[in-house]
Formats: C-alpha cells, sequence, structure tokens
C-alpha cells in the first residue's frame, strides 16, 4: 500500500481537535500460543469483554467516534464483534433478556468502525501509514491494543487537549527500572515549565538498555499524532527485519520542534505479557460491584491455603 496519498506538509489552517483513533491488530499473538492459534489475540477476554473492547471504549471516552482497525488476515472477528448481531439480539429479546440485549447492542453502537488490512507485517510505521487515507489532513490517536489504561485515568482527553492546545504531536511515557530500558523506546527532553507533568521530547531512542538510555521515560502504547506524521513515515528507510519504525518517523517530528510527552503514573496493563494478562483479570474482577466482593474473598481463602515455598 502507497503510504504518499498526498502532501499533509501545507499551510496549516485553525487547530483541530482529533476526532479519529486508529487500532493497529494486525499482529499474531504469538505469545498466546495456541490460544491465538484460531482467534486474534485481541479478542481474548478479559472478563466478559473481548480486550480490543477496552481500547475502544478507551476512544470513545476521550471522543475519538470514529475508529479504524488496521487488520490482518484471521482478524474478521474483530469486525463481526462491533457489527449488529441480528438474530443474538432477536433472540435475547424474545427471551426477555434485557440487560445482555444492552450490552451486545452497546457494543456496535460505540463509535463509527472501520477496517483496512495492512496487507504485510511490516511494522508499527507501516500499520500507521495505512490509515492515511481515512485520516486525512488532522490529527488523530492511536491506541496500542496490547496496553490497557485504567478506566478513570482519562490520559487520552488529556493527550488530545495538548495536542489541540500545541498543535503537535503527544505521546504517553511511564518511568520504567533499568532492566526494563532494553525494551521500549526512551525518551530525552525537558519539563515544561509550566506543568510538570508534560516533557518537551526532543530525540527518543529505541530499546537503548542502560548504559545508553537518555532517562527511564519509555513510551507506551498512547499517541496522538498530527497529520505530517505521515510524510514522516513515508520517508521512513525500513530497519531491522525490513520494518518501518514509527519512533523513526516521531524522531523526524521532534528535530523539526519538540513533541510533547504526558508522563503517566496511572493503572496499565501489558496484556501482551501473561503476567500483566492474568493481573488485569484479577484487579479488574476484584472492582466490579457484581464480581468483587464474592471473589476477593476467595482470594483471600486462596492465598491462605497456599503452600509456603
Amino acid at each position: 500500500m502507497t503510504l504518499d496519498f498526498y502532501d499533509s506538509r501545507q499551510k496549516k489552517g485553525p487547530r483541530v481537535r482529533a476526532r479519529k483513533a486508529v487500532i493497529p491488530a494486525a499482529g499474531l499473538g504469538t505469545r498466546f500460543l495456541p490460544a491465538t492459534k484460531a482467534q486474534p489475540k485481541e479478542m481474548l477476554p478479559l472478563l466478559d469483554k473481548p480486550a480490543i473492547q477496552y481500547v475502544v471504549e478507551e476512544a470513545a471516552g476521550a471522543g475519538l467516534d470514529d475508529v479504524l482497525l488496521v487488520t490482518g488476515r484471521g482478524k474478521r472477528a474483530l469486525e463481526d464483534h462491533f457489527d449488529h448481531a441480528v438474530e443474538l439480539e432477536r433472540q435475547l429479546a424474545a427471551a426477555g433478556k434485557e440487560d445482555l440485549l444492552a450490552a451486545v447492542q452497546a457494543v456496535s453502537r460505540l463509535v463509527h468502525t472501520h477496517y483496512v488490512r495492512q496487507g504485510q507485517p511490516l511494522g508499527l510505521g507501516h500499520a500507521v501509514g495505512c490509515a492515511r487515507r481515512h485520516v486525512g489532513d488532522e490529527p488523530f490517536a492511536v491506541l496500542l491494543g496490547d496496553d490497557l489504561i485504567g478506566e478513570e485515568e482519562g490520559l487520552l482527553t488529556q493527550m488530545v487537549d495538548i495536542c489541540e492546545e500545541t498543535d503537535r504531536s503527544v505521546i504517553a511515557v511511564m518511568e520504567f527500572p533499568d532492566e526494563d530500558l532494553g525494551k521500549y523506546g526512551v525518551v530525552a527532553g525537558e519539563t515544561d515549565a509550566d506543568d510538570p507533568s508534560v516533557l518537551h521530547v526532543s530525540d527518543m531512542v529505541e530499546k537503548p538498555g542502560k548504559a545508553n538510555a537518555p532517562s527511564n521515560l519509555c513510551i507506551i502504547g498512547r499517541y496522538v499524532l498530527t497529520p505530517d506524521i505521515f510524510d514522516h513515515i513515508a520517508a521512513t528507510r525500513p530497519g531491522r527485519g525490513g520494518e518501518i519504525q514509527l519512533t523513526d518517523a516521531m524522531k523526524a517530528q521532534a528535530r523539526e520542534e519538540p513533541i510533547r510527552a504526558v508522563k503517566f503514573s496511572g493503572v496499565r496493563y501489558d496484556i501482551g505479557s501473561k503476567q500483566d494478562y492474568l493481573r488485569a483479570t484479577v484487579e479488574l474482577a476484584s472492582r466490579r460491584s457484581d464480581l468483587g466482593p464474592e471473589f476477593r474473598e476467595f482470594l483471600i481463602d486462596f492465598t491462605k491455603n497456599l503452600p509456603q515455598q
């Protein structure tokens, strides 16, 4: 797929608030095989909702009512999940199961959902580039499906606000321990004079490790990007494995003028990790009013009776 549909480097008009979100969802989910052999990793359940639904709900909560899922082969279940299920809805209505009917119908009414296929697994930058025709010449959010952010955090709304105010791309970063600095992109920059939670990012290094890291602030899977990112993606040369890295394109943006980073310290689950997937399941269940009280009692009894290691 070509990434040079139009030139977004044109005279800027009035600042525009992001209203579209892009969710890359073409990955194979190999860390969860064999569970992901015949179903998309994004459809793995967290309680009674698939993981991808939490991400789409976060986008909707931030006022992003237009969502593009960048998919690949074997991802049809994603489209089915966010579509109307007429037969199922009829059966639930006939059975008088109003609560379940409302829950099923709410999924298809969350946002306006669109789909495009990435075609080849050429990296996150390439996946975002596939959204160019749909996004057009306006800012947009990118949400990685492996990162779940706590429902009450408001991170994405804050990022959309900052992008609208500054007309600069915004990324989310978190402090990580030294041993994790070889797993993420790490940023360098200066703290905003008026807001200590915001960083002016001048550079970023992909997976540098402790010895070469400019800080311990690592990029997590939330971005609000200005449309000139597409030109930088188109100009980015493939790196290791032939992949086009979004970090490289954002580095080019930052060289022109520092982009912004929000320092986040709230609830985040990396559900691409089995440990975090389990933690998310337990914590979400514990907080649910319909599940939590009984489940917490079970956990207390269960851990009391565990054999000593």
